[in-house]
């Protein structure tokens, strides 16, 4: 789940079908979603826990995160 507005997108909840836990595709679903995030020039608002715990873990979408809400969402500014 997600809110999006003219320059970002949050993202609220990720959730996948129990049978399919454990097969990486909540991590396949988010990586696609950051990369069409970042395709059109948004910023990312981290209010899922499992989206944030990714991007901690993939610096290369820290990026994406505006500077002011690394903080909040626990993620260190960068530069």
């Amino acid at each position: 789940a997600y809110r999006r507005t003219a320059t970002a997108v949050e993202f609220v909840h990720t959730e996948i079908d129990p049978a399919f836990e454990g097969q990486g595709l909540a991590s396949t679903l988010v990586r696609a979603a950051l990369d069409d995030v970042r395709r059109e020039g948004l910023a990312v608002l981290l209010s899922c826990p499992f989206v944030r715990r990714y991007v901690s873990r993939h610096p290369e979408y820290l990026d994406l995160v505006p500077t002011a809400e690394r903080g909040r969402f626990g993620l260190e500014p960068t530069g």
